[in-house]
């Protein structure tokens, strides 16, 4: 069963998209591929929200698949926490920052 975390990200004001984008691609997937409980690590830019969608607006989601929710927030507790810490610090707005937990349904 694939568990997977999404996390839907608004970017704190003044932070450059493009900047934020070439973290992603030079940083953020070099720091996913070596943890071990991510199977498949993905940003995506949100272009529009369809209406009734409340909480937003944000800016990007991420698509995280993991071995197991346990390993990951093992992982994050221990390995990432200064780096999450450099991610909120520097480019997110915490406060509009959302996640949520999901179980594929196999066909």
């Amino acid at each position: 069963m694939a568990v997977v975390r999404y996390v839907l990200v608004k970017l704190k004001p003044g932070v450059d998209i493009d900047a934020f984008e070439k973290f992603e691609r030079e940083v953020d997937y070099a720091k996913a591929a070596q943890n071990p409980s991510i199977v498949s690590y993905r940003t995506h830019r949100i272009n529009e929200l369809d209406m009734g969608i409340e909480g937003g607006p944000w800016d990007f989601m991420e698509r995280i698949e993991v071995t197991s929710r346990e390993a990951y927030e093992k992982q994050a507790a221990s390995g990432s926490k200064e780096f999450l810490d450099l991610l909120y610090t520097k480019y997110l707005d915490r406060s509009k920052t959302v996640a949520l937990w999901s179980e594929l349904i196999e066909p």
